[in-house]
């Protein structure tokens, strides 16, 4: 394979990774799947402090240096689907879009269809193509529900990453949790790593990225509470990670949660529901706020009553 059919990677392990098995660390560095990851290693595509390791076993330590080469993607065409899309504005260099629950953002794996993208490359001429075609116009995640910035060109992409970046993006959710919380305010200051017991989730650890979550009560009921939760960073699973840290995890989220669930949900009760930022070309600050959806309504009307 030449130089010209690869792309290369450079990684340096964190704390927060050392002892890590290198397939392990490969497939969480670059977001791939596990046995991907074990393909390119036992294939002599990875080394380590300018040492190629063909064991995946092999234990991974804080400041080495691993170098990937992994082989060009294949062109792949999304094909523009007519899926409903709530697009609450719209100009020529942005959108605001209020993705529906159960929506993925963008295709994966060997699934190319049913996703953000596929809806807006049908309801959208241009966007940005920064991320690649599997993820054009897409400048942050949304696992839930809520509001969410597409970009339709690459300055404004870039631009809106920046903000993001520099947390001059508030980006507010609202989340019924289990329990009641006792004190009206406060900030979560706690880093967030992948969990050592299970490499899906994540969880608080001192050798972790920083991460800060504001959160406030908007209403207690007897068994819950509703939170608004502002992000100050954006790691994996923050709200999800930093609620049940609390003790008080959000409803509906087995993962982080309890097991058992009394209301029948598709996931967690956690909403996007403002976002506000600066417009990338009028510098005019845009503020949109979406109402919570019917299945969260739902249920703080059944605990209401």
């Amino acid at each position: 394979m030449t130089t010209a059919e690869q792309a290369i990677k450079h990684l340096v392990v964190g704390e927060e990774n050392s002892g890590d098995r290198l397939d392990v660390f490969v497939s969480e560095e670059l977001e791939i799947s596990r046995s991907h990851a074990q393909k390119l290693i036992k294939e002599g595509f990875v080394s380590v402090n300018n040492l190629v390791f063909t064991k995946v076993s092999k234990t991974v330590k804080t400041g080495q240096d691993a170098t990937v080469l992994l082989p060009q993607p294949k062109p792949v065409e999304i094909i523009p689907q007519d899926i409903p899309l709530d697009i609450v504005y719209e100009d020529e260099y942005l959108a605001i879009v209020n993705k529906q629950q159960g929506l993925t953002v963008h295709p994966a794996g060997e699934s190319f269809t049913n996703t953000l993208v596929n809806a807006l490359l049908f309801k959208i001429k241009n966007l940005s193509s920064i991320n690649g075609d599997v993820r054009r116009g897409i400048v942050h995640r949304l696992d839930k529900s809520g509001l969410m910035v597409v970009a339709k060109n690459d300055f404004a992409h870039v631009n809106l990453s920046s903000q993001i970046e520099k947390k001059e993006c508030r980006r507010i959710y609202f989340a019924l949790v289990e329990g009641v919380l006792k004190t009206d305010s406060g900030t979560i200051n706690k880093p967030i790593a992948r969990s050592k017991s299970d490499r899906k989730k994540m969880a608080v650890d001192t050798n972790g990225k920083k991460a800060t979550t504001l959160y406030e009560v908007i209403n207690r009921y007897t068994d819950n509470t509703l939170v608004q939760f502002e992000l100050k960073t954006g790691r994996t699973h923050q709200i999800r990670v930093h609620s049940s840290f609390l003790g008080h995890p959000i409803v509906g989220d087995k993962a982080y949660g309890f097991k058992k669930q009394k209301f029948n949900l598709q996931g967690q009760l956690l909403h996007s529901k403002i976002i506000e930022f600066t417009h990338p070309y009028s510098k005019e600050i845009m503020r949109f706020e979406s109402p919570l959806p019917d299945y969260f309504l739902k249920v703080l009307s059944s605990i209401q009553s």
